[in-house]
């Protein structure tokens, strides 16, 4: 069974979209609202962000390999993005370049936790908090909370180089093309290691999570607010 062939990216949820001056450009292209943040309008930055949390979360949260720092890094992925903007050439996608910077965050948070002791690559890491389920019974909601626990179990016991393929590339659904160009590998090496992954997660994805895999890791409104509102504080001020 061809897991990555039945997962396709998400449009952001509508609640996720910023609110106030900056809610006008939100129909508006990346590359459109770079220019304008260039120009000097900021506030076109916080739509840029929510556009692009939900991915930067569970790229981070790939790496990482649990929830702790996770905003953190967030944070200051955003403001080096930020601080860099004058630097995007267009030659490859916004989210392509902002989750680039992502992962490069992430890895320095990862070596700073390490800095004693070797980085367990190949450990298992904590069970993640279960997130939020939907269904119109008690009884769904609890299915697909016990469904994403168990997904993101299995997921973080993923080498940091597999699990981080496998976000990309079957949570997220960017193209083998896009997710080498994140990750700075070949193609063929993305290949690999999503085979990998898939190998090993099989009896669950075939099993118990089905099409439920895009609903894990989910990065809801509080804390995409908190991230924006922390990032924006510092840009402004």
């Amino acid at each position: 069974m061809d897991m990555v062939s039945t997962m396709t990216a998400r449009e952001p949820d509508d609640e996720s979209m910023p609110s106030g001056p900056a809610a006008a450009a939100a129909a508006e292209p990346d590359d459109a609202l770079i220019s304008r943040i260039c120009a000097g309008e900021t506030a076109c930055f916080e739509v840029l962000m929510r556009r692009h949390n939900e991915r930067i979360y569970r790229t981070v949260r790939a790496v990482l390999g649990d929830d702790a720092d996770v905003e953190d890094v967030m944070q200051q992925a955003y403001i080096s993005a930020y601080q860099h903007l004058d630097r995007f050439e267009g030659r490859a996608r916004f989210s392509t370049w902002m989750t680039r910077i992502a992962i490069n965050e992430a890895y320095a948070r990862l070596r700073k936790r390490h800095r004693t002791e070797p980085a367990p690559w190949e450990d298992e890491h904590a069970m993640a908090e279960e997130p939020e389920a939907a269904g119109p019974t008690p009884e769904q909601i609890a299915a697909r909370q016990e469904i994403h626990a168990l997904l993101e179990r299995a997921v973080d016991t993923l080498s940091i180089p597999n699990r981080t393929v496998f976000v990309l590339r079957s949570v997220e659904g960017l193209s083998t093309a896009e997710t080498a160009e994140c990750l700075k590998i070949s193609e063929e090496a993305v290949k690999t290691r999503l085979h990998r992954a898939n190998e090993a997660l099989r009896l669950w994805l075939e099993a118990q999570v089905g099409d439920a895999v895009q609903d894990s890791f989910r990065f809801y409104r509080p804390r995409c607010d908190a991230v924006v509102a922390g990032v924006m504080a510092r840009i402004i001020h």
